[in-house]
């Protein structure tokens, strides 16, 4: 792997894994289209380090709050504390997450080369989620902020969240989808998508870390991944601020449009035979 390619990935990595067009489908499909391959487990598992770091850096000030305000209000006993109850939902809401990893892991025991990790499921999909978006932008009354939170929003965005085992769903498409059906405004249904991506984020990077170690990194060399993770910590931090910033302004049919776009460009190559299996 060159070094412009990491960059590239990595690039495309930190973007997209904020944006609610899904990161793991454009790792995937991006580096095919270009001609260079897929770039392997090793190198997208330490590139996805890269994401977590950028989340933690930014929201650090957050998580400080939601965490000592849990200790807090366990110490007291105050059990209806909004740092607490915040704090519970986002852990409540990470369950589904992970109770949809084992059944995976049982039951789909070569998951990576399944029919759901296919061009054509992620091009689906991808159409699928960008009606639900759609539909949520139209229906979502948009009138909740971030101190009217609780702890069911958290577990019902959870529920969203585990959706993103599929590649093409988006774990931020499914949870900004979610936030909007909720009645959240959408730089508040962005911002608590964020904090709910933490846990979920990190575990997925660990656990896929392991795939660095089983892998090796003899065909890719530890320059270009360090500036593929370099790449991404910077375009993820910088794609967390654009999009709040956006949302704060601008609807979300610009990513409506884009994810239909992507699951009818993916179709029509599969169709016209250009497109290998992924």
């Amino acid at each position: 792997m060159s070094l412009w390619q990491a960059i590239v990935i990595g690039v495309v990595q930190g973007f997209t894994e904020f944006l609610p067009i899904s990161s793991t489908a454009h790792v995937k499909i991006v580096p095919v289209l270009l001609g260079w391959g897929d770039p392997g487990v090793a190198f997208t598992a330490v590139i996805q380090l890269g994401s977590i770091a950028a989340i933690l850096w930014y929201f650090w000030d957050d998580l400080v709050q939601v965490t000592t305000g849990m200790v807090k209000a366990v110490r007291d006993r105050d059990y209806d504390a909004p740092d607490f109850r915040l704090g519970l939902g986002i852990l409540l809401g990470t369950l589904p997450l992970i109770i949809g990893g084992i059944f995976v892991k049982v039951f789909i025991p070569d998951f990576d080369n399944s029919f759901l990790r296919s061009s054509a499921t992620i091009a689906i999909v991808s159409i699928v989620m960008a009606g639900l978006l759609g539909v949520a932008e139209m229906v979502g009354s948009r009138i909740r902020n971030f101190e009217s939170l609780k702890m069911h929003d958290g577990i019902t965005m959870g529920l969203g969240q585990a959706l993103a085992i599929i590649p093409g769903v988006s774990r931020a498409g499914a949870t900004l989808t979610a936030g909007l059906f909720m009645g959240l405004e959408r730089s508040t249904a962005a911002r608590f998508s964020f904090l709910m991506g933490i846990p979920a984020i990190t575990l997925a990077g660990v656990v896929e870390f392991k795939d660095f170690f089983d892998a090796g990194t003899e065909t890719i060399g530890w320059l270009p991944l360090s500036v593929g993770l370099i790449a991404t910590v910077i375009s993820s931090y910088l794609s967390i601020v654009w999009l709040i910033g956006f949302l704060k302004r601008h609807t979300t049919w610009v990513f409506v449009w884009y994810r239909l776009a992507f699951g009818v460009v993916i179709l029509t190559a599969i169709a016209m035979g250009h497109t290998p299996n992924l």
